[in-house]
């Protein structure tokens, strides 16, 4: 019941839930729409000389961000997409109480399987690996197997058929910073 006295209003408990009720969803669907996931696009002029064929002026280069935070440590991995290119992102390990690793990573999506070159310094320490993650919707799951080290600086996999996905390095898609 609304009663009315010198233009103030007081409403009966009932009204006063329902009039928060609307006001909370109507916040609700606002902070919703606010907070949506966008994807981020960088554009990247080209300047390779034409050969006759029609060349694109810019070339669009998708950026997309993963983290995984697994106990104490943290693993972040950005990847900018050309078709199924990845000619640049980035890639860090930050271990609890322990050195991170952090660098750059160059590949290529094969599929659904994301292989690239980790470069990353540790220690003071400049090398080089393989990595690989395979992509299932909004997540990356990092790949292990067996590796081997050339002797020239970097480890790849031994057999990339053998290689396994567990659940436990797991890197949910975020916006990217």
């Amino acid at each position: 019941m609304l009663l009315g006295f010198n233009n103030l209003y007081i409403y009966n408990s009932n009204q006063y839930t329902t009039i928060m009720r609307k006001v909370f969803l109507v916040a609700l669907t606002l902070a919703g729409f606010l907070c949506s996931c966008k994807k981020e696009v960088v554009t990247v002029e080209t300047t390779e000389p034409v050969t006759g064929a029609a060349v694109p002026a810019a070339e669009v280069i998708a950026m997309e961000c993963y983290q995984g935070i697994i106990k104490n440590d943290t693993i972040t991995l950005r990847i900018d997409t050309k078709g199924t290119d990845v000619p640049s992102g980035s890639l860090s390990y930050k271990f609890f109480e322990k050195d991170r690793n952090e660098g750059t990573i160059k590949g290529h999506m094969s599929g659904d399987t994301l292989f690239a070159d980790y470069t990353f310094s540790s220690e003071g320490q400049t090398s080089e690996r393989e990595v690989v993650f395979l992509k299932k919707g909004n997540i990356f799951i990092e790949g292990y197997g067996d590796v081997v080290d050339d002797n020239k600086g970097k480890v790849t996999f031994k057999d990339k058929k053998k290689l396994f996905f567990d659940s436990k390095t797991v890197l949910m898609k975020i916006d990217c910073k």
